[in-house]
Order: structure tokens, then C-alpha cells, then sequence
């Protein structure tokens, strides 16, 4: 069943959809702030998006990464408003040549096609408010937040989503997401806009206790790695079978990335904070 839900927190308008309501990871939520939009959609959900668009001003179009969900309608909005997206200079190379999309994300986001993207301005505002870009890769190379010091809000693409993670991508990489929220932790926000879980209170909190859920199992990993336990029998112990979603997938996001990546973490390198 699909999702299409508007809602409102505080002057932030916002618009949650998805092609079927499995969780937070199949449904995406498309933000406006003082015409400002941040990300747009999934294209399988362009007949939703297109009047969220046409219905309030729209001056900016922010990217945070390349992935279908994030940017698969950014053409059509440059087409249908004169308004070209701003993106991370990754993400212009990425959408000007096309990226191949698995076909399980497919089936819930649609197609991406190639789009034209502006390289963001040494300068980004919100209306009259400061916009800080926050590079953020690990979960894709270009990834990035964007923080509104004055409001403690964080744009924060998919660096958060949860708490607590069980499968992990092919393609994204521990190490590299552990660096990108200590570097995200050492600002200061208290909301965080999600596209995928939506407005999170008490957001600095909730990303830190993924940061240390995330070293935690780290530990866990090496240890039994130590004991002479193998990547399978450490994912089993730790996260129990692999399920149908990693079959599905081809194994592209399932269980054991989580722990092989965890296993290529240098503890030394990530401090906790008190």
C-alpha cells in the first residue's frame, strides 16, 4: 500500500511518500523551508511530489547525495519550475552520467534519470539564515548534510535514519560513516530532519547513541574475530540469520557488510563523547 501524508513542523512543511509502507526505509519525506526544498523524491512518486512542488514557492533545490530516492526527480523540477539543483560536486558528476540502480531499490524508488546539476555556492542561506554544508561520506562517497546553526536543525540525508543498525549496503562503509557522525556530533543541533524516519527531537542524542551502537558492535566483532570466529559465525552470533530481505537484495544489504565493514574499523581512531 503507498504512503502520501503531509505534515507540518513548525515553519517546515514536508511531505512523506513511498510506493509501500514497509518501515522508514521504503518512504521518503520531501522538505521545504522558506522555498528552499531539500531533496526530491523518489521519480515513482513524481504524481505526489509535483503539487507538494507547485504548491508553495520554491526558489532552491538542495541535494545531499545521488542516491534515486534523493534525486530521482530532480529534471522534472528544473523542468517544471526553472529552478536547478544544488548539489555536492560528487553528486553533479554522478547525475550528469547516470548510475546504475539495483533492481530491489528500484522496485521502491523508480529510476533516476540523468539530471543537470549547480555546484553549491561558497555561501548557502535559507531565507536569511546561515546554511552549513557538512561532507558526510560512508554511506554514499558524496554525502552531505546541511546544518542551520541558528535553529539547531540538521538536514541529515540518511546519516542517522535509526538508532540501531542490522543490515548494511554493499556499497557503504563503516570506517568512513564513524568519522562522518563524530564529525557531525562535534556541532551543535538538537532537531534532525530525516528524509526517511522524519523530524527527530533530541537529534544530537539520538545520533550519538548510533555512534556508540555502532563502536560497540565494532568491539563485539573484532573480539570474536580475535577468538578465531569466522564473518559468518560472527553475524549469526551478533545478528542472527540473514533473512529475506538480504535474499532479495542478493545479499547487497543484508547482515553480513554490517559486520565485515565493523571489522575494518580502527577503534583508536573513534573517541566517545561524554
Amino acid at each position: 500500500m503507498s504512503v502520501r501524508e503531509s505534515f507540518r513542523y513548525q515553519d517546515l512543511d514536508a511531505l512523506r511518500v513511498g510506493r509501500f509502507n514497509m518501515g522508514v526505509n521504503t518512504t521518503f519525506v520531501v522538505y521545504r523551508l522558506k522555498g528552499t526544498v531539500i531533496d526530491t523524491g523518489p521519480s515513482n512518486q513524481w504524481r505526489y511530489v509535483k503539487p507538494f512542488i507547485q504548491s508553495g514557492p520554491i526558489n532552491q533545490l538542495l541535494l545531499t547525495h545521488h542516491h534515486e530516492d534523493h534525486s530521482g526527480n530532480a529534471g522534472v523540477i528544473h523542468r517544471l519550475t526553472g529552478v536547478q539543483a544544488l548539489a555536492p560536486e560528487q553528486t553533479i558528476g554522478i547525475l550528469k552520467k547516470g548510475f546504475r540502480i539495483p533492481p530491489m531499490q528500484k522496485l521502491f524508488w523508480g529510476t533516476a534519470g540523468k539530471a543537470e546539476a549547480a555546484p553549491l555556492p561558497q555561501e548557502i542561506s535559507i531565507g536569511k539564515e546561515k546554511v552549513v554544508p557538512l561532507f558526510s561520506p560512508g554511506h554514499a562517497k558524496d554525502m552531505t548534510c546541511y546544518l542551520i546553526q541558528e535553529r539547531g536543525w540538521l538536514f541529515s540525508a540518511d546519516l542517522y535514519i535509526a538508532n540501531y543498525l542490522k543490515f548494511l549496503r554493499i556499497d557503504e562503509h563503516i570506517p568512513t560513516l564513524l568519522k562522518s557522525i563524530k564529525g557531525v556530533l562535534d556541532q551543535q543541533f538538537d532537531v534532525i530532519l530525516c528524509p526517511h524516519r522524519g523530524v527527530v527531537e533530541k537529534g544530537w542524542h539520538q545520533l550519538n547513541e548510533k555512534y556508540e551502537f555502532l563502536l560497540n558492535l565494532t568491539g563485539e566483532s573484532q573480539e570474536l574475530q580475535k577468538k578465531g570466529l569466522s564473518l559468518e559465525e560472527i553475524t549469526l552470533r551478533l545478528l542472527g540469520k540473514e533473512g529475506l530481505v538480504s535474499k532479495l537484495t542478493g545479499y547487497n544489504f543484508c547482515k553480513r557488510n554490517l559486520i565485515a565493514s565493523c571489522l575494518a574499523v580502527d577503534l583508536y581512531e573513534m573517541p566517545r563523547f561524554q
